[in-house]
């Protein structure tokens, strides 16, 4: 399984992303620039990808590069955001992919071929319509139209309009299906790949948009981005597009990868230069260090905390709720020396990733700790099965040297301590002397 990391040095927008996957895989080009002329009508122009630098780091660049009857220039920097070098406060277009409501009637998808669709299909209906049609790659549509469809509900409720009723500004209408369908071909080509993302920077200051001015981050990036990691570096404008946040919420959760061999990376520009820094997005791809059919993988979430000013039997009551809590993978307790001398407990609780804010919630609510540490840590396991030996219920598990048998606690029945022994030693008993136990 690949394991792609988005590392957001000086952004994320639809460009940057397709230019530094198509970086980290070159193999892909052929395929995303097919999709990219199926979905785009005649006259407005091409796909492209130039290498260039940002900051002295060497980079490529996706965009669309005006043809014949284009009417206009549809090069990056005319129409992006990231474009532009804004100072802290200041106003700039904001046009790069951003949706917008003209107060137009609904208008339904149409039944036709891409190539004879409107030239300027503004709506979400025309650009959907626009999606279904083209003749793309298998996959292409439907992550394509899923990152679409992210970008027009979060632009109608922020606006409180119908989403049929949501508007591609004019200027930006084309660059904003492209960075869509060429996000949604690498998204298909690359699909059970686990993606993640990097604190995203926030930047600062306004947007010059249909509705007037905004702040940064623009209002549907940040209900796009809900639950994400941000920072702050000091460096202004908008760094975070409404493209770019889609892509990043159909496709990435935040945090870091879960580690492997270094496979590939690849690097995607603005044009913008920001200060002290380049203006990138990198990608990174690992794979499995070792691969071991005999291992499951997976990443699992670490709650742990500390208590002293809670009774035997409050934490034994915490400590089984918390096991029983949605997301909780296991419990366990330890005992130690708090400060001032008074013995703590401390708590550890292994959780499913995508709970974790879920159960660190949990773990305030049921005990009387004040603050926790969250990591997220790599997990091996052994594949096991449940069975009987004996009468007893087991697990086994198959281990590189053999499989073995564990009799389930639960289930060793028996009057006296010696009786529960017995059990156990009949099912945990190598399956040779099983058999013989059973033949006598």
């Amino acid at each position: 399984m690949k394991r792609i990391h988005l590392d957001a040095v000086g952004g994320v927008a639809g460009d940057m992303f397709v230019a530094a996957l198509l970086d980290a895989f070159p193999e892909l080009h052929a395929r995303v620039m097919d999709d990219a002329r199926a979905v785009l009508p005649a006259g407005v122009g091409v796909a492209v990808l130039t290498e260039g630098e940002s900051g002295a780091v060497r980079a490529l660049r996706f965009g669309l590069q005006a043809g014949a009857g284009a009417g206009r220039t549809h090069a990056r920097g005319h129409a992006r955001t990231q474009d532009h070098a804004p100072t802290r406060g200041d106003a700039h277009d904001h046009d790069h992919g951003h949706l917008h409501d003209h107060g137009e009637a609904a208008v339904a998808p149409v039944a036709k071929p891409a190539n004879e669709l409107p030239a300027h299909a503004g709506t979400y209906p025309d650009m959907r319509a626009r999606i279904a049609n083209a003749a793309l790659h298998p996959g292409t549509a439907a992550h394509a139209a899923a990152i679409l469809a992210l970008l027009a509900r979060a632009e109608a409720a922020i606006h409180r309009v119908a989403i049929e009723d949501v508007h591609f500004h004019e200027i930006a209408d084309w660059d904003s299906l492209l960075d869509v369908v060429a996000a949604g071909s690498l998204a298909a080509a690359l699909d059970g790949a686990e993606w993640t993302v990097s604190p995203l920077p926030l930047g600062g200051g306004l947007v010059r948009t249909q509705h007037g001015m905004l702040p940064v981050p623009a209002p549907a990036t940040a209900a796009l981005l809900e639950g994400f990691d941000w920072r702050d570096d000091g460096v202004a404008g908008e760094r975070v597009t409404p493209t770019g946040a889609a892509i990043l919420r159909h496709l990435a959760r935040p945090g870091r990868p879960a580690g492997g061999r270094l496979m590939a990376s690849g690097t995607g520009a603005g044009t913008r230069s920001l200060r002290g820094m380049p203006n990138v997005l990198r990608a990174l791809v690992f794979e499995e260090a070792s691969p071991d059919d005999s291992y499951d993988r997976d990443t699992v979430a670490v709650i742990a905390f500390e208590v002293d000013d809670m009774t035997g039997e409050e934490i034994g009551t915490a400590a089984e709720r918390l096991r029983a809590a949605p997301g909780v993978l296991d419990v366990s307790l330890g005992q130690l020396q708090g400060k001032k001398g008074r013995p703590a407990t401390a708590f550890r609780l292994l959780a499913r990733p995508d709970a974790a804010d879920a159960v660190a919630r949990a773990c305030f609510e049921q005990t009387s700790t004040i603050g926790l540490r969250l990591t997220e840590e790599r997990r091996l396991t052994l594949a096991r099965a449940a069975g009987e030996i004996a009468g007893v219920d087991v697990k086994r598990v198959a281990r590189p040297g053999g499989a073995t048998a564990k009799a389930e606690s639960d289930a060793l029945t028996g009057a006296t301590l010696a009786a529960r022994r017995a059990a156990k030693v009949r099912a945990e008993a190598p399956s040779g002397q099983a058999a013989e136990d059973r033949d006598a």
